[in-house]
């Protein structure tokens, strides 16, 4: 039996959203080719270095993946704000920017995964009252949220490209 042509197309809408590039600009656009030694600088009037938003990126996404994937009951909560962004603007060593890029993409194909496979509408047993549609449009929401803002560090960094 084949799948329902709407179930078909909102999941290529959804993963199309995942993906980025349509209305804002994609991941690989926003992480690509930034300097280390720019990585972990904060612009004067800037909270956040490059590296803070990429690395909270990765770590809020891994979290929703977490929660998202917990049919065996082991999602640990973390504590917001302190668990979700790193202490320091700087990269611990410079492969960082890259270990964190990569694992956001296999965090991000894990969860396609999951959108492939699961309920999308159904609440979680765990949550209250989260599908994993909801979390879907969580992750494509928050990424490009932080992805301008790595897009606002490089600008005033002068490391962005002009279209």
């Amino acid at each position: 039996m084949s799948e329902h042509p709407l179930r078909v197309a909102l999941l290529e809408q959804i993963t199309a959203l995942l993906d980025g590039g349509q209305a804002h600009v994609s991941f690989d656009d926003a992480v690509t080719d930034l300097p280390f030694a720019k990585q972990g600088i904060v612009p004067p009037g800037l909270p956040y270095s490059a590296w803070q938003l990429l690395e909270h990126l990765r770590i809020a996404q891994r979290d929703i993946l977490d929660f998202s994937d917990n049919a065996a009951n082991t999602y640990k909560p973390m504590a917001w704000p302190d668990d979700y962004w790193p202490k320091l603007p700087t990269p611990p060593h410079e492969s960082a920017w890259q270990e964190a890029v990569d694992q956001i993409r296999t965090d991000r194909e894990r969860f396609e995964a999951l959108l492939q496979a699961g309920d999308l509408t159904t609440p979680f047993p765990w949550g209250q009252g989260q599908t994993l549609l909801r979390e879907a449009l969580l992750i494509a929401d928050h990424n490009a949220y932080h992805l301008g803002e790595i897009v606002t560090v490089r600008r005033l960094l002068g490391e962005w490209k002009s279209a």
